[in-house]
């Protein structure tokens, strides 16, 4: 299976981990948008509000063309800053990008509380409980 890898910036460390299990299990994974350049938006931000809003207009345009030839969609949804399985407005706009595609979409960890938990269950989405082998 091809699986795009989405989460928040500050999980990237855990992501070659993640891939190598994957890989290892015989899929293979797209990497997150900015993976190689994790903090390249504060970058952009201190270029101006126009320079950050068409940059980060460029990485949500992206997200099709990763996601697409994909047959699913990870989520690495850890604890950020004391928020248990903590999904930021970009990783939800990708989840909800691969429910349009009509992808398969896995959680690292249960659904968080907060302002989309209702549209993130209604997404179907297969929690692995941290369980890489229930990836099928």
């Amino acid at each position: 299976m091809r699986i795009f890898l989405a989460c928040s910036k500050h999980f990237y460390d855990r992501i070659p981990a993640v891939k190598q299990i994957l890989e290892i299990r015989g899929h293979s994974t797209i990497m997150p948008n900015s993976f190689d350049e994790p903090f390249k938006e504060e970058e952009m931000k201190q270029l101006g509000a126009d320079e950050h809003a068409g940059w980060k207009r460029m990485m949500l345009r992206r997200d099709e063309q990763n996601i697409r030839p994909c047959d699913a969609i990870l989520v690495l949804n850890y604890e950020k800053r004391g928020q248990p399985n903590y999904i930021g407005g970009a990783t939800f706009l990708e989840i909800n990008k691969a429910f349009e595609l009509e992808k398969k979409i896995f959680l690292m960890n249960p659904v968080p509380d907060g302002i989309f938990t209702d549209e993130l269950k209604g997404m179907g989405p297969v929690v692995l409980y941290g369980k890489l082998e229930k990836v099928m």
